[in-house]
């Protein structure tokens, strides 16, 4: 009887004892029945939320508070037709500063053209009254002939009349204006038409307005209380 090979015998014990590898990858999941096969989820692209653009905000100024207790005065010429322009600034004033107190008040001529400007009326009457009833006023006072001048007058009476009543309503209307436009803040003169010679503009005047305001020095009590006076007394 033959023996085997011992070392045969070796190569099959050695083959024998080794068991089928399987790889855990190429295992395949076994599936619960009641469970759904498992999906891979797929990874979501970021979400790109556009950026909105900054523009730059116009700062708060902080100028509204400082016009509580202060008081601006516009002084301008009534009979030159300033009064829109004053009621302008005025709204202009009121709504860049609130609580302010803005007050319109006349700019009266200089003494001397306010007596002349009283004067002229009186001429004008007499004029038109000589024109009118010459021929009797002239004996009354003594003169027996009328002038010249009454003659040729008297020769165009309506033209000569409706003359006399447009000059002197225009000299009284120059004699009364005094071409100003002048403004105070807290009695502080911010802003004159006599000296510059021209109206101040919206911003300008808001400007001047403003420093004037923000100074730490103002005082506003005694000013007030002469403007609140003075507001009284006219009404």
């Amino acid at each position: 009887m033959l023996k085997p090979n011992p070392k045969f015998t070796d190569f099959l014990v050695l083959f024998g004892s080794l068991q089928p590898f399987h790889s855990s990858a190429s295992e395949t999941p076994s599936h619960r029945p009641n469970q759904p096969p498992h999906i891979p989820h797929q990874q979501r692209p970021p979400v790109v939320v556009p950026g909105t653009l900054d523009f730059p905000s116009q700062k708060p100024s902080g100028l509204g508070a400082v016009g509580y207790g202060n008081t601006v005065e516009i002084n301008f010429c009534v009979s030159c037709s300033f009064k829109g322009t004053a009621v302008t600034m005025k709204k202009m004033l009121e709504t860049a500063f609130p609580g302010l107190d803005v007050v319109l008040a006349n700019y009266p001529p200089p003494a001397p053209k306010r007596l002349l400007a009283k004067v002229v009326p009186v001429a004008q009457m007499g004029v038109i009254g000589m024109i009118v009833a010459g021929d009797r006023i002239f004996p009354m006072i003594g003169i027996a002939h009328p002038p010249a001048w009454f003659n040729s007058l008297r020769a165009n009476r309506f033209g000569s009349m409706a003359s006399t009543w447009l000059i002197g309503n225009f000299l009284q209307s120059y004699l009364q204006s005094s071409g100003a436009f002048e403004v105070l803040c807290n009695g502080q003169l911010v802003f004159s038409k006599l000296k510059e010679g021209r109206f101040p503009g919206e911003i300008e005047l808001r400007d001047l307005i403003s420093k004037t305001l923000t100074k730490p020095s103002i005082v506003t009590g005694s000013y007030r209380s002469s403007i609140i006076s003075r507001k009284e007394i006219s009404t």
